[in-house]
């Protein structure tokens, strides 16, 4: 091949030479390159300048009525009277929905008629007593009183009828005591020498046993009405018509038992006699004829003894009425006496009071039923416009059912925030809201509310914020989208420089500087060369937001400081036509435009 090269090289002399100067160009300008393509740091200033710093806590949400309100009624009822539509302004107190309340007028009516009656009977007790009223009074007395002496009057009558009474069955008793004795104790004619009682059961007992309980039954009762007889003889003969009424009393009763107890031997002894005959008959024999003759007397006796019953009896009940009469009038009279003396008196006090406490119980109670009626009148509670109606007229509705829903014109944002951000905000702190919806609309508002408790979501707490608006716009509308900006601090006119010239060590906060400062004429878009590398410089920091940081020691307003550092493998620097301190040209820059957002020179 080499010996084809120089051939060639032989017979083209001229081509040969250009090829030559060819590599050998080719050969300088790639060492020259090489040699330009060394590494080199560029640095961009910044200056430290004067203006506002805003720190802000972004968060994002919906847009919400001011106050949504679902009214419910707490009755239930058939609707008459429905006055909502969606989309319809209404102001407070306005009627939307009533319910059939008839009962319930009902129940105001009887309310406000029994506290007109109450007050009518305070009046009443209020006005002087009148004469007709206390002549009445006395007549009551007069009549009670007159009423107990008629008492008196007749009681003293029945003692005396009674004493009366007493004297006639002892006209009687006698005899019939005599004869009832004859009859069981006498002896039998014919020289048998056996008394009747024993005779008639002797006579039967061997058809019917059962005639010996006759007997001793005679025997018993007749015995007992000897006793009470006898004592009841000799207590008649100690008394008369002038003892105490105790005495008359007793004497009565005692007569009244004694004439019972002859009853009960009257017909004892006829229960035997009547066996005997009965027995006798029934085995065909026939009875003595003393039989029929006894019974015929204790007929008789039975009559004399039952009258006598009677009238004791009469007497006896007569006593007690007549005393229980003189009981009530005493009643009565007392009664009177204190009601008359009342009247004169004039309105007891507590009387008054006991109707006052009436009325107030009664006014209660009218207060109560106009309650009841409003709760079947369902208003709006507030100026608002309707957003939902859930009913019709003629539904029926239940108690805590959701009829209309209200919410008022004015709207808030509610975002949610983290425990950290929330920490930073309160209240009262100014706003900026931006909407998805509506892109040119930029409104600020203020914090209104943020919640007390948070809320936990898979271990992350969150809290609800509520930010009102200083504006309102129809454009917006509830559920929009809303992007907010909370304004948490603002510094004017203090030193600002950008975030990211700040550095850190060892907790210490320091920025970059050369000393003697750079002449910026050289610099280019990607920065400025220097051979003598920057300075660190101790500062101390404040308030910082995004994009800039404020130093309150260590730094004076134009210092330059390094923003960022560039590393340039360029072969050359192109200079700027106009270049700037912070690394771009011309009169815009971008990255001078995202940092005015945030600091605001000459502030």
């Amino acid at each position: 091949m080499l010996k084809n090269i120089l051939s060639f090289a032989k017979k083209h002399k001229i081509a040969s030479f250009i090829i030559i100067v060819i590599i050998i160009g080719s050969g300088y300008l790639g060492a020259k390159a090489l040699k330009g393509n060394t590494t080199s740091t560029l640095y961009v200033l910044a200056a430290v300048q004067k203006g506002t710093v805003i720190a802000t806590i972004s968060g994002s949400g919906q847009v919400s009525a001011e106050n949504q309100l679902d009214l419910k009624p707490k009755v239930s009822g058939n609707v008459v009277y429905l006055n909502a539509q969606i989309n319809q302004a209404v102001k407070a107190g306005t009627l939307l929905v009533q319910l059939d309340s008839s009962d319930a007028q009902k129940t105001v009516r009887d309310a406000t008629a029994n506290l007109d009656s109450a007050k009518l009977s305070l009046d009443k007790l209020q006005q002087p007593v009148d004469q007709l009223s206390l002549l009445q009074s006395e007549n009551a007395l007069i009549n009670a009183q007159e009423a107990k002496q008629s008492a008196i009057d007749d009681l003293s009558k029945t003692y005396d009828d009674g004493f009366s009474n007493v004297t006639d069955a002892f006209l009687d008793l006698p005899a019939v005591m005599i004869g009832l004795q004859n009859i069981l104790f006498g002896n039998v004619p014919g020289g048998i020498g056996q008394q009747y009682l024993y005779y008639y059961a002797d006579a039967a007992k061997n058809y019917d046993a059962t005639i010996l309980q006759y007997r001793d039954d005679a025997y018993a009762k007749y015995q007992l009405a000897r006793t009470a007889y006898d004592k009841n003889f000799q207590d008649y003969k100690a008394a008369s018509r002038f003892s105490d009424t105790k005495t008359i009393t007793g004497l009565i009763n005692e007569t009244y038992d004694t004439s019972k107890n002859i009853a009960e031997a009257i017909k004892s002894a006829n229960n035997l006699i009547q066996f005997y005959e009965d027995i006798l008959t029934g085995h065909n024999l026939t009875p003595q004829s003393f039989a029929t003759t006894h019974l015929n007397s204790l007929n008789s006796y039975t009559g004399q003894a039952n009258g006598h019953l009677v009238n004791l009896l009469a007497s006896k009940t007569k006593i007690e009425t007549d005393q229980q009469t003189i009981t009530d009038s005493d009643r009565t009279i007392a009664e009177k006496t204190e009601s008359l003396a009342n009247l004169k008196a004039g309105t007891d006090p507590l009387d008054l009071k006991s109707q006052e406490m009436a009325i107030t119980q009664k006014e209660n109670a009218l207060l109560d039923a106009k309650e009841k009626l409003a709760d079947y009148f369902i208003r709006a509670p507030f100026n608002g416009v309707i957003a939902a109606v859930n009913v019709k007229k003629g539904d029926e509705v239940s108690a805590s059912t959701a009829v209309v829903t209200i919410i008022t014109p004015q709207q808030i944002a509610e975002i949610s925030l983290n425990e950290v951000d929330v920490a930073k905000i309160k209240t009262g702190q100014k706003v900026t809201l931006t909407f998805d919806a509506i892109t040119d609309l930029s409104l600020s508002g203020q914090v209104i509310q943020m919640d007390t408790i948070g809320t936990v979501s898979q271990g992350v707490v969150s809290y609800n914020v509520k930010i009102g608006f200083d504006t309102q716009d129809e454009r917006i509308k509830p559920g929009m989208s809303v992007s907010t900006a909370i304004i948490t601090d603002i510094k004017q006119n203090v030193l600002t420089v950008p975030n990211s010239a700040i550095k850190t060590q060892n907790g210490a906060h320091y920025v970059q500087i050369f000393n003697p400062p750079l002449d910026t004429a050289n610099a280019t878009n990607q920065g400025i060369a220097s051979a003598v590398p920057p300075v660190m410089q101790t500062v101390e920091i404040g308030l910082a937001n995004d994009t800039v940081t404020e130093i309150t020691s260590g730094l004076k307003e134009g210092d330059q400081v390094v923003s960022r550092t560039v590393a340039s493998t360029a072969a050359k620097t192109t200079t700027s036509a106009a270049p700037s301190l912070f690394g771009a040209t011309g009169a815009g820059g971008a990255n001078r435009g995202s940092s005015n957002a945030v600091r605001i020179p000459g502030n």
